[in-house]
């Protein structure tokens, strides 16, 4: 860092600062040395004393920095530079000390009223579902009623929504399909619910600034930007994620900067208190969405920055620097786990039917949940029994064909692994001759460890084949299908039974039982194994996973390890009920798996035009919104679009913030000092903060193969608004920057946000009528489908 000795101070613009501000331009340059010194000291010290507590806490020690800034620089009372602005005197009127003495106070509780009134009003204009409440509603219902289901989101959010449900006094009967009417149930309350979390984001807005040093009028321009977009707004107000994901995101980081500012005192209560918080909102954010996995990066290269500048400090001690590591190992790794696993616990804990999503889980789990038969299953599998096949493999379905054929290699029957339960699952087992069942049905020989069989498919005969063919995705392996029938059949129908383990209370005998026995099939004539590793087919095999004859002989992978699920055969008695418990450890990471796969599978489908999707290049400039819902003229339509003036001001800043830093560094290098080392350190931290989290929340979308929705940006805007107003607020804080030029500024930029909202009210709060009457100038873009019905295009 530059000394006052080699770098040359610009002078302000002018030769001297109005007489109101109270300043002079020239300083004294042995007190600026001294001064400056006194600075640099400060700023090398990462861990220094904290200028940020609030100004009734340490109004004292505020009011000596500001006059000595003010004695050696001439600076005007500011937060953005390291201190906060002290307050030379208060109002003689008892009104205006009242405010000056608590706008603390009154400044978020003022917002958050706002907030709270624009989200909640009117919230029950449109009876009727909306959007992606068809898809959140009904995951609530299933929390009311105890039925399993799966979804690819982790459960907090849903739980939150079936929370919700529960205490509207709904009892979870409501189909919540696409654009049904609402019956006499109340979705006003779970509207309010949602729209909860929206509202709490602008004051996290506010706070989050005050702990980035932003001045007052700073604080409440990025609380503004938060609370009048109209994105935020809209998607606030129906029963989605999005809203609990946003505020959790805003908590995160909020949690973070408080946590940064309390770096001055390690150890201490406060110190812990911010470091836990963090952890613990890392926890909820990662269990509503794993896009809260972004924020949880952020926190992690903040963390790792912050301990190489410890392991840089000579004069800490060894002890201390590894209890840095302890408390963010405890803090920032066990707490958000310990969370995120409890949100599990409490998932499998309330979900203790049998529902729609049992599929996606182990034949164990399956069997413990209430309504389910299959712990009556025939305890012992037989030649003649009809099953289905489970891949024990984390997020492995059930082995599946069905009549379609592959369009390349064999051209024979596909089979798959499918996650739901219907017929083209079932298959029958065949003695490798033409008989069926080869004993006398009254006594059916009880399959065995070495056994040979061969599998039929129940719905079209076709047997489970393999052949010297490429898969058709994994090109390594061999293909497996589905050929011939009881009349015509080979020797590469014919498959090897290898018992793996037993996981009952029963002998390790060899034995083939339903649910609790494991077992691989090997190919007698290639030797190679059944396997599925959760490979998905393209859109010809309908996303489902694909099944290879694996040549590794890996015989210890999971994706090679199976186990018969429902058990059918007339000649064997029903099994013992209770013998089947699963763990949850193997529940808990089976899940998590299966959620990831189901996740990759979301890709654009070719064949089709989603008119909803859409690039992410799209996004920063606000070149597409979203129709939510049907767009008749008699109907109440919402469209998913942001504040255009919010949105194209965030994205500049981005590129503003860049070309300055670039600025001050060439500058720096030719000896300028256009800002003081305080101030330089200040500017980069919190830019690097607010960078680094829109870049963490926007480019994985720009390289995940997922189809993508203009939602997914809300996390990366709130990041790019904060620095909207970061970037405004230190230009206008200049010195050279009168007092007058600042008040003008801010009064255009409260002004345009403000009025901009207003223009666009009717997209929040719903259209009514045909939209080409009361849109036409809200059409600001031709790519915005508000009149038109067509599919946007643009990228700018």
């Amino acid at each position: 860092m530059y000394t006052s000795e080699n770098i040359k101070r610009r002078n302000p613009v002018g030769s001297s600062f109005s007489r109101d501000q109270g300043h002079q331009q020239q300083q004294d340059d042995h007190h600026y040395n001294s001064q400056n010194e006194n600075q640099n000291r400060a700023s090398a010290d990462p861990y220094g004393p904290n200028p940020l507590k609030p100004a009734f806490q340490q109004q004292q020690q505020h009011q000596q920095q500001h006059q000595s800034s003010v004695a050696a620089y001439g600076y005007r009372d500011h937060y953005q530079f390291g201190y906060a602005p002290p307050r030379k005197e208060y109002s003689a009127n008892k009104y205006i000390r009242f405010y000056q003495e608590n706008d603390y106070i009154l400044i978020p509780t003022l917002l958050t009223l706002v907030s709270f009134w624009t989200r909640f009003r009117d919230i029950k204009s449109s009876d009727y579902v909306v959007w992606d409440e068809a898809h959140f509603g009904k995951f609530g219902s299933f929390y009311i009623k105890g039925d399993f289901y799966f979804d690819v989101h982790p459960p907090l959010g849903k739980m939150l929504v079936g929370l919700s449900g529960a205490l509207a006094g709904y009892d979870g009967t409501f189909g919540f399909d696409s654009g049904a009417k609402y019956p006499d149930i109340n979705y006003g309350f779970m509207r309010i619910f949602n729209a909860f979390f929206g509202a709490i984001m602008v004051p996290l807005a506010y706070w989050t600034s005050q702990e980035l040093r932003m001045s007052q009028a700073a604080c409440i321009f990025a609380a503004v930007l938060v609370l009048f977009d109209n994105a935020y707004l809209t998607i606030s107000r129906f029963i989605l994620l999005d809203s609990m994901l946003l505020a959790a995101t805003c908590f995160v980081f909020f949690c973070l900067t408080r946590f940064r500012n309390e770096r001055h005192d390690p150890f201490s209560l406060d110190w812990w208190l911010w470091l836990a918080m963090t952890g613990v909102a890392i926890g909820l954010v990662s269990s509503i969405k794993w896009v809260g996995l972004f924020v949880t990066a952020l926190v992690g290269l903040n963390t790792i920055e912050e301990l190489w500048d410890l392991f840089g400090d000579l004069s800490l001690p060894k002890t201390t620097y590894v209890k840095h590591w302890v408390a963010r190992a405890a803090c920032l790794i066990a707490l958000p786990f310990s969370v995120y696993v409890a949100s599990f616990a409490l998932h499998f804990a309330i979900l203790r039917n049998s529902g729609p999503g049992d599929a996606q889980m182990s034949s164990l789990f399956q069997a413990g949940l209430n309504g389910n038969d299959f712990r009556n299953n025939p305890l012992y599998v037989a030649y003649g029994s009809k099953v289905t096949i489970k891949n024990t493999g984390y997020g492995g379905g059930l082995l599946h064909s069905h009549v379609q054929t592959f369009p390349e290699g064999s051209g024979q029957q596909q089979v798959t692994c499918y996650h739901h339960k219907d017929n083209n699952n079932n298959w029958v087992i065949k003695n490798v001759k033409s008989e069926e069942v080869p004993e006398d049905a009254g006594s059916p020989r009880i399959l065995r460890n070495g056994n040979l069989i061969r599998l039929g498919h129940e719905q079209t005969n076709r047997s489970l084949h393999s052949h010297r063919i490429k898969a058709p995705v994994t090109s390594a392996q061999w293909e497996v299908s589905g050929y011939g029938d009881d009349t015509t059949n080979d020797a590469n129908d014919e498959w090897v039974i290898e018992v793996v383990d037993e996981n009952s209370h029963h002998p390790k005998d060899g034995q083939l039982r339903s649910l609790s026995t494991t077992f691989r099939l090997r190919h007698r004539v290639l030797g190679c194994l059944l396997t599925a590793e959760n490979v998905n087919l393209p859109q010809w095999g309908f996303r489902q996973i694909e099944v290879t004859c694996d040549t590794r002989n890996r015989t210890n992978s999971p994706h090679s390890i199976w186990n018969i699920e429902q058990h059918w055969n007339d000649n064997l008695p029903a099994g013992e009920g209770n013998l089947y418990k699963s763990k949850f450890w193997k529940d808990f990471w089976h899940l998590n798996v299966a959620m990831m796969t189901s996740n990759n599978a979301l890709i654009p489908d070719p064949d089709k035009e989603d008119v909803l999707a859409s690039n992410p290049s799209q996004w920063p400039l606000l070149a597409v919104g979203l129709r939510m819902c049907g767009w008749g003229d008699d109907a109440v339509k919402f469209y998913l679009l942001g504040n255009p003036i919010v949105w194209w001001g965030g994205t500049l800043s981005l590129g503003v913030f860049a070309l300055t830093v670039c600025y001050y560094i060439v500058r720096r290098q030719r000896k300028f000092q256009d800002v003081t080392p305080m101030e330089w350190d200040q500017f980069l931290s919190a830019g690097k903060l607010l960078v680094g989290g829109w870049f963490l929340h926007y480019i994985p979308f720009c390289i995940m193969g997922r189809v993508t929705y203009l939602h997914h940006y809300f996390p990366a805007l709130y990041f790019s608004l904060l620095l909207f107003s970061f970037v405004i607020d230190h230009f206008v804080n200049r010195p050279g920057v009168s007092r007058k030029v600042r008040n003008v500024v801010w009064a255009v930029a409260f002004t345009a946000v403000t009025f901009t909202f207003l223009f666009f009210w009717d997209v929040s709060y719903g259209i009514r009528g045909p939209a080409a009457e009361t849109m036409t100038s809200r059409q600001w873009r031709g790519a915005w489908n508000i009149i038109d019905d067509h599919k946007p295009n643009t990228f700018i």
